[in-house]
């Protein structure tokens, strides 16, 4: 029902004549569902707002494969890292993903989460969105097969010869799958298995350099480049910083 404006002049003139404490009650008993929807209208872009300015831009994308790394370690390779760069901690992140297991023998009870580590690794790798990879032999030989790893050739340290000299002694090979005819075997499709393979050098033993001896690993570490990284640059400069430290 539309009110005259006689009438609106008399609820506002009531209005001005009641006590805080009435007006208050007033405003809450006709107005208390658009003053909540409007709070949490705030309260939503509030929190929008906060994550935004607190998001980090990753300087490199780095995975654990079948490794764990403690808070120590995990500090070095990451905080460290930015303070070699000499980049702001506040602003720039190294970001990780943690505890993936990737094998072709996992029992029932891991097989599930081999799975998944593979599929949240190959989607990573498929956005762009990994760089390197810290991995025990395991992972090393399955990655290395499957093409993830780049070749840590000369060519890839032009910039930084010195670089390349200084890691050139534990430079570790693999075999990379060129072609295979597994699955047409498998379909009885083809009378004998042929796999072409070469060796590449594609992995630093990395278990020797002071930062990963001191984490008092039981087996060999090596850490690899993956093949289609963005940021073969930031990459190579990661490499320098765990040969210095």
């Amino acid at each position: 029902m539309k009110l005259s404006e006689q009438e609106k002049a008399a609820r506002r003139a009531a209005f001005r004549n009641m006590r805080a404490a009435e007006k208050l009650d007033h405003v809450w008993t006709y107005y208390k569902w658009p003053i909540l929807l409007g709070l949490l209208a705030l309260i939503v872009l509030g929190s929008a707002l906060h994550r935004e300015l607190g998001k980090k831009e990753p300087v490199l994308y780095l995975a654990f494969a079948n490794v764990v790394a403690g808070e120590d370690l995990e500090e070095d390779l990451t905080d460290g890292f930015l303070r070699f760069l000499g980049a702001d901690a506040k602003k720039r992140e190294v970001y990780l993903y943690r505890d993936l297991y990737l094998s072709d023998d996992a029992d029932t009870l891991n097989h599930e989460y081999a799975y998944a580590s593979k599929m949240k690794l190959m989607g990573a790798v498929s956005a762009g969105k990994l760089d390197l990879v810290l991995m025990n032999r395991e992972a090393y030989d399955l990655l290395s097969r499957s093409g993830y790893l780049l070749e840590l050739s000369p060519a890839l340290f032009t910039e930084n010869a010195a670089l390349y000299a200084q890691v050139l002694p534990i430079l570790s090979s693999n075999e990379v799958v060129l072609s295979d005819n597994s699955i047409e075997y498998q379909l009885g499709e083809a009378e004998t298995l042929e796999v072409e393979t070469e060796t590449v050098r594609n992995a630093l033993d990395v278990s020797s350099l002071p930062l990963f001896a001191r984490a008092g690993f039981p087996d060999a570490v090596y850490l690899g480049v993956i093949a289609n990284s963005e940021r073969l640059s930031d990459c190579i400069a990661y490499i320098s910083f765990i040969s210095k430290s």
